[in-house]
C-alpha cells in the first residue's frame, strides 16, 4: 500500500556515510520533530536524477533552509555510491544522502519501481514528500518517465 497524506513515515533503517563509515539510521530519527522534504530518485548517476532532480534541490537548498525545512535524498543504492554522487554533484552538507540499499524503506513507503527491464532491479519511484514530525503533509509522485511534480521548484511552490 502506498503511503499517503496523513500517514506516518514507516520505521525502517537507511544508511548514510559519516566520517568515511557507513552508519545505520532509523527513519524516525530523520523525521522526528523536524520539517522534512524527502525526495527520491531511481538511481544515483542516472541522467534525469543527475541533470535535473538532485541539481534542483542543490540550487534551492538555501530556500528550504530559510523555511526551516531539511532535505533528504533517497535512492536504492549503497551508501558509498550516494556519497560519491553527492561529491560529484557538489551537493551541500544540508542535503542528507540516504542509501536504501535493499529497498526496504522504499517498499515500506509503497513507492518501489521494478526497473528490471533496464537492468536496474528494484528502485524507488521518482517522488517528493513533505513531512512534519514524521507525518506526511504533501506527496508528489511522478508519472513514469516524467519530471514535473517532484523537483525543488514544485515542492517550494506547494509549501508556499
Amino acid at each position: 500500500m502506498t503511503i499517503k497524506t496523513g500517514d506516518r513515515i514507516p520505521e525502517v533503517s537507511v544508511n548514510v556515510v559519516r566520517d568515511g563509515k557507513t552508519e545505520t539510521v532509523p527513519s524516525s530519527s530523520l523525521f522526528k520533530g523536524r520539517k522534512v522534504v524527502l525526495f527520491a530518485v531511481p538511481g544515483a548517476f542516472t541522467p534525469t536524477c543527475s541533470l535535473k532532480h538532485l541539481p534542483s534541490y542543490i540550487d534551492s537548498a538555501e530556500a528550504f533552509a530559510k523555511r526551516g525545512v531539511d532535505l533528504l535524498c533517497l535512492a536504492v543504492n549503497d551508501a558509498f555510491v550516494m556519497q560519491a554522487w553527492a561529491v560529484s554533484e557538489k551537493a551541500p552538507a544540508s542535503i542528507t544522502m540516504l542509501a536504501d540499499g535493499n529497498g526496504a524503506f522504499t517498499k515500506a513507503l509503497g513507492l518501489e519501481l521494478d526497473a528490471s527491464g533496464f537492468g536496474m532491479g528494484l528502485r524507488a519511484q521518482r517522488f517528493a514528500l513533505y513531512a512534519e514530525d514524521g507525518v506526511v503533509k504533501l506527496l508528489h509522485v511522478e508519472a513514469p518517465g516524467e519530471f514535473k511534480v517532484s523537483g525543488a521548484d514544485a515542492m517550494l511552490a506547494a509549501l508556499a
